[in-house]
Order: C-alpha cells, then sequence, then structure tokens
C-alpha cells in the first residue's frame, strides 16, 4: 500500500520547507534509511530518510520548491502502483476550531456531553475532521533533529494557565542528540500540556495549546489528537472541574504545595532527567521543592536549586534517601542487576550504527606515525597561538588537507551513484553521558590551527552541556574518533553515516628504535581508516593516508 510522506516540521519555528536537493527520482527503488531529500528550513538545510521500502511514485515539488509543513512532499509503494486517491485528498479543514455561539443550537448526540462552559453551544461536527495543523492554537512537536523520531519533555518554563508571549521558552526537549529550547510563536495563555517532565511524545503529536481562554474548545482539540470524538466524553470529564469551567487537571495540584511530593510508597516525584541531574551534582533530591505538576521535580528546580535558601524537608522525604541508597547497595551472597532506561540518543546511536556496520561493507587500513616532529612543532605553536592547540587539533587540520588532495574519500554511497563533495566538513567525535554525538567543524581545510582548536572546544562545551543546534552536528563529510586520551592504543571504528570512512586515532607512545649506530626513543602513534569498500578502495583509503602522514609528520607543511 502507498505510503504518504508529508513535509516534516524540521525546527521550532519551520512553516514551510525549500527542496534543496532530491536524492531518489520517480521510479527510482526507495529503502528504509535511504536518503530522500534535502529540505532548506529556516535555520539548517538537513537530511530526510525514507522509512520505508518501496518505489518513488510521486514527489511534492521539484529542486526550490516550497512546501508547507505537512502538505504533501513525497509518495512511496510498489511500482504501477495506483495513487489517484492520494493525489486528489486535500487536507482535512478544521470543522470548528472554534466553537461559538452564533450557530444553531442542537441537543449533544450520541450519549456525548457538552461542555457545561459552553452547554448552549452546538454540538462539534466529528472530531476526526479536525486538521491540528491548521489550527494557530496548537502546538505539535517539531522535530528538533534529523533522526528524531520522538521528544521527551525535560523541563516546563510555563506552566496552565501563565500568559506566553512570542519568543518566550516554552519547555527544553530532550531529542536523541541534544536538550533544546522551544520557544512560542505567538501569544496567548497556556491552555493544556500534552506531557509531563519525563514522558515522551512523537514529533507532530499534540505539545500544548496556546490561545485565549474561553475561545478555545480544548476538550476538543484535544480529543482530536487522541483520535476522535469517541474520546471527547472522556476528555471532557477529565478536565472539567467542579464549578464546570474547562480546566486542566494537571492545573490544580500546582498551587497544592511546594514541598518536595512523595508517592504513597515514599519515592519522591521527579523527572528521569532530573534524577540524573541531581545525581551529576550531587544534590540530595528529597531538599529540592518540585514546581512541576503536583510538586513534581524537573530540571529547571535542579538547575535553581540552592541549598541554603531550602527549608529542612520533610521526615518522610528524609528517610526516602536511604532506601535508595540501600537498593544500590550489594550484599554479600546476593544476586541483582539494574535496569537502565535507554535515552533516545542511544537508540539513534543503536540504529545508525547497526544499519552502518551491517549495510556498509568495512574494510580496515592501520598505519603507525611518528610524532616526534609534530610534538616539537606543537609546543612552538602554543607559543604563539592564543588558544591551545592540542595533537586532535593537528589530526583535524592534517585530515582536512589529505581529503583535499583524494575527494574519493570525501563522498557518500547514495545507491545508484557516488557523490563527491567538494566541501570538506570534518566531524569529531565526542563522548557525552548519553552516548556519542559528532560536531561538525565545516570548511576545515580553510581555517587555522588557531581557528579549529577554538571551535573545537566550543562545540565540544555544547555537546556534552546538550546545547548543539542541529546545524552543528550534522553535514559532516569525514569523522575522526580519538581515543588515544583514554590510553587506547589502536581501535576501529564503525563509519558515521553518510560518511565514506572514519579515522580510529590511538594514543601516542615511546618506542625504542634504532639511531644511527645506537639506540633511542621516538613517539608514535596509530591510526586505523574503516572504510565503505562501496565507494573507497583499498587502494585510495592507502593513498589518503600516506598523505596524512606526511603532513602530520612534517607539521610545517599544513602552514604552507
Amino acid at each position: 500500500m502507498a505510503e504518504v510522506i508529508l513535509m516534516p516540521r524540521l525546527s521550532d519555528t519551520m512553516t514551510e520547507g525549500v527542496i534543496a536537493a532530491w536524492h531518489k527520482k520517480v521510479g527510482d527503488p526507495v529503502k528504509k534509511g535511504d536518503l530522500l531529500a534535502e529540505i532548506e528550513t529556516d535555520k539548517a538545510t538537513m537530511e530526510l530518510e525514507s522509512y520505508k521500502d518501496g518505489t518513488l511514485l510521486h514527489i511534492g515539488g521539484d529542486k526550490g520548491a516550497k512546501i508547507n509543513v505537512d502538505d504533501l512532499l513525497a509518495i512511496v509503494g510498489a511500482p504501477g502502483e495506483d495513487i489517484s486517491q492520494h493525489l486528489s485528498a486535500k487536507p482535512a479543514q478544521s470543522a470548528e476550531p472554534k466553537v461559538e455561539n452564533t450557530a444553531p443550537q442542537q441537543p449533544p448526540t450520541n450519549g456525548q456531553q457538552a461542555p457545561a462552559s459552553q452547554s448552549q453551544t452546538p454540538e462539534p461536527k466529528p472530531q476526526t475532521g479536525i486538521d491540528l495543523t491548521k489550527m494557530e492554537e496548537v502546538v505539535l512537536m517539531p522535530r528538533l533533529s534529523d533522526t528524531m523520531t520522538e521528544g521527551v519533555i525535560a523541563g516546563w518554563h510555563k506552566k496552565v494557565g501563565d500568559e506566553v508571549k512570542k519568543g518566550d521558552v516554552l519547555a527544553d526537549i530532550e531529542t536523541d542528540k541534544a536538550t533544546m529550547e522551544l520557544e512560542s510563536y505567538k501569544n496567548g495563555k497556556l491552555l493544556y500540556q500534552g506531557a509531563q517532565p519525563g514522558e515522551k511524545i512523537a514529533v507532530n503529536d499534540l505539545l500544548c495549546i496556546i490561545g485565549e481562554e474561553g475561545k478555545v474548545d480544548v476538550n476538543a482539540i484535544v480529543a482530536a489528537s487522541k483520535g476522535g470524538a469517541q474520546n471527547i466524553e472522556q476528555t471532557n470529564k477529565e478536565q472539567l472541574n467542579e464549578d464546570g469551567n474547562t480546566a486542566t487537571a494537571a492545573a490544580q495540584p500546582q498551587t497544592a504545595n511546594s514541598e518536595p511530593q512523595t508517592a504513597s510508597d515514599g519515592r519522591i516525584k521527579a523527572s528521569p532527567l532530573a534524577k540524573r541531574l541531581a545525581q551529576e551534582k550531587g544534590i540530595d533530591i528529597s531538599k529540592v521543592q518540585g514546581t512541576g505538576d503536583g510538586g513534581r521535580i524537573t530540571k529547571t528546580d535542579i538547575d535553581n536549586f540552592k541549598p541554603s535558601a531550602q527549608p529542612q524537608p520533610q521526615a518522610v522525604a528524609a528517610t526516602a534517601q536511604p532506601i535508595k541508597q540501600s537498593t544500590n547497595q550489594q550484599t554479600a551472597g546476593q544476586e541483582g542487576h539494574t535496569d537502565t532506561p535507554v535515552s533516545q540518543m542511544r537508540k539513534i546511536i543503536a540504529k545508525r550504527l547497526s544499519e552502518s556496520k551491517f549495510g556498509a561493507p568495512h574494510f580496515y587500513l592501520t598505519m603507525e606515525i611518528n610524532m616526534d616532529n609534530a610534538m616539537t612543532a606543537r609546543v612552538q605553536m602554543n607559543e604563539v597561538s592564543d588558544v591551545k592547540i592540542s595533537f586532535n587539533d593537528m589530526i583535524v587540520k592534517a585530515t582536512a588537507m589529505a581529503l583535499r588532495k583524494h575527494p574519493a574519500v570525501n563522498s557518500s554511497w547514495m545507491g545508484d551513484f557516488i557523490r563527491q563533495y567538494q566541501h570538506i566538513n570534518v566531524g569529531v567525535a565526542v563522548a557525552i553521558e548519553d552516548g556519542l554525538i559528532v560536531p561538525v567543524i565545516k570548511f576545515a581545510d580553510q581555517k587555522t590551527l588557531s581557528q579549529i582548536a577554538a571551535e573545537t572546544k566550543e562545540l565540544a562545551g555544547k555537546a556534552r552541556n546538550k546545547k548543539l543546534q542541529p546545524n552543528e552536528f550534522s553535514g559532516n563529510t569525514f569523522t575522526i574518533s580519538n581515543l588515544g586520551m583514554m590510553d587506547i592504543e589502536e581501535f576501529t571504528a564503525i563509519i558515521n553515516p553518510p560518511d565514506s570512512a572514519i579515522m580510529a586515532v590511538g594514543r601516542i607512545k615511546e618506542i625504542v628504535v634504532k639511531k644511527g649506530d645506537g639506540f633511542g626513543v621516538s613517539n608514535v602513534m596509530k591510526i586505523t581508516l574503516s572504510c565503505d569498500h562501496r565507494s573507497v578502495d583499498g587502494a585510495v583509503g592507502a593513498g589518503f593516508l600516506q598523505t596524512f602522514k606526511k603532513y602530520l609528520e612534517n607539521p610545517v607543511t599544513m602552514l604552507v
């Protein structure tokens, strides 16, 4: 059956996307994970992958065309399949986004209960006709990274009932690659939150509702987001307070208690991210006051926590911490285990690297490089450089210059063709708590060592604090993974798609070598190049490493 692909919202403020390039043409076979197109948003140019197998039957616009978010982008299905119904289908229009009193009055039907605050208003049309994507009041979960399928609410900056202005930060969204701030793009009052801190929302699902209180049928919107009119009655019951006024159930408990809330079993109510941050910062979470729903502790509470300003915790909170600690202590002669939930980042790492390892035929080339001259040159350069230059910065520069002379390595396997890039963007793998992320040094061959050092330091800091923006971790054409600082002598790395190669860098070590009539000590470093044999042959990879070695063993050649 044909699958319709709509234009995704690739940034929090995106309303339309421009087709920068198609990587498949109509009639081409498409596999799950294949790159379909490059979409230019208001913030970056990002890659769109197919999420099913089949044949590309239709494209919604040629290169340069603008397509609104959630409009038809492409259709993938079986060869020769009739897609006329998808081409003629129009997006569902909102039946009545705002229920007005001017329509003819009709009683509720099918046992459906009308909201008490609008008991004299007509019954809304079937909610399956509401198109949430066309409603100003609705904020859907944006796709904040090129591989994001769902986001985790790290924390809300606004609570239900708060006034919101355009540009205000609504929430922190944890994606598979970073925690990013989501700004409001309209003025109004926050009427509904689609999830609590720590909960997941799929891309394009209902995140929140912002509008003018009393003029937005929150119940109808929420019911439509959950699957249609059959859910309205339950939604109404959940969201009507005792006075019959429309309200969210989450808004009530927020003023009930400002002290840390505990569940019936004595556990502290806190989001997973808040618990992790508290552990990292050495904060006793039982002493943190939660500002989330029902007193739930969020990321913001941990960030704003000041020990001196906190009151003494309740007795039940004071006893909760030892209980938690005792579960982590190993008892002699007793078996045990700990289950750790998989983060969004770890899920994507597992998916992408599995596809790379088992989809791309890897082969490996290892070379030993004499680092004596590099060590001497680094000392001299740091005497005049404003920023400290590391060996890794020198490796990035040598790599970029070698790629300029060996463009076949600076490429991607595209299925029916090999794409060689004219630009050189070197990704530098950075280990963070949740896994691995690859900030990208754009146009690395055109930058000085000092510029590379400064940019690498800045991007690595952003990566560890989960502050990288999509354009800072996308667009790589080659990747470097360095474990030398962890005393690893030699290893192999899995290719980082869509690259054709990745270089694994080991530590610099001293070895005894013959010098003249006697013996001396030299400093050597081993590197291993992992290549995709579909686009890079053995001789091509070897030639690249020889050029790389010349640059690194004689660093002055990188400066002229």
